[in-house]
């Protein structure tokens, strides 16, 4: 059985893993295709792909932040031009927008919670190519203010509103297939710690999600049960979606998600079932 995850971070986003200890891990995993898909950044694409084995076939990848008329949602994007100039301006644009959510949220630790980051601590969230707010609660949680860091989310920082500073989902679309990458609308039941949506609820979403240019739904995800899998397969196929699947991988970030984890029973899943990847590998 061929094995599959097409939805990994390393520490260039919110993973824990910096690149070659994620290269031993999905070594000891077994995975025979991967990709990475950072938040906002593709910085680590090129220098992983150099690191991982020839008998490993890896796919670039990229997860944007979004907001896609009027609906908050992940877009992945896969086997683009990782040298489009496109891409860099869009991701120049996501650091500008990440740089202030991150001074609101330092600002809101300091007003609300009387936390005052030290200098160390500002210039090493200042240096993240894409920081997020799992990096501001690590910090919280090396200070001894929480467990782990859902936890230290949840208490300092989920009542921060920052407003939207998400990618616009139909500029980032067309973004990536501009720069030779196929689209696909990540988790779209929901992500880590998000409420499901319900049937009724996704088909309205779906279909303009379609209509913005979307190619592809992760309907095979670490979180999702069997039923909300068929649910989704059902849906890319009525729809001539390609259909992909991932773990959401954030090493130690992410507690319970193991590399490969394609479905909340961490089953097997055979690399086939995700249509993707014939259509990717055509590509190359």
């Amino acid at each position: 059985m061929t094995k599959a995850d097409l939805h990994i971070h390393s520490s260039y986003s919110d993973g824990s893993d910096n690149l070659k200890e994620l290269v031993e891990n999905i070594k000891s995993a077994d995975l025979d295709i991967v990709a990475l898909t950072d938040h906002d950044t593709v910085d680590g694409v090129l220098e992983l792909e150099k690191l991982l084995p020839g008998n490993i076939k890896f796919i670039y990848g990229v997860e944007l932040t979004c907001i896609t008329r009027g609906i908050k949602c992940h877009i992945l994007g896969y086997n683009y031009n990782p040298e489009s100039e496109r891409i860099h301006s869009l991701i120049e644009k996501g650091k500008l927008l990440r740089r202030k959510k991150l001074e609101t949220r330092i600002s809101y630790l300091k007003e609300v919670w009387n936390i005052k980051l030290t200098e160390h601590e500002k210039d090493w969230l200042y240096s993240r190519r894409s920081v997020v707010k799992t990096h501001l609660a690590n910090i919280l949680v090396n200070r001894g203010m929480a467990e782990d860091n859902v936890s230290a989310m949840k208490k300092y920082l989920d009542g921060c509103k920052t407003g939207n500073m998400r990618f616009d989902g139909e500029e980032g679309i067309s973004v990536i297939k501009e720069a030779g990458g196929v689209p696909v609308w990540a988790h779209p039941l929901g992500g880590e710690g998000e409420f499901h949506l319900s049937e009724k609820d996704f088909i309205p979403k779906l279909k303009t999600m379609m209509e913005c240019g979307i190619q592809g739904l992760e309907c095979y995800y670490s979180r999702y049960t069997k039923m909300e899998i068929e649910f989704l397969v059902k849906c890319a196929v009525e729809n001539n979606l390609l259909i992909t699947g991932g773990s959401d991988y954030h090493g130690t970030n992410k507690e319970n998600i193991s590399l490969g984890k394609l479905n909340i029973d961490n089953s097997p899943v055979n690399a086939e079932k995700l249509t993707i990847l014939k259509s990717l590998f055509c590509r190359t």
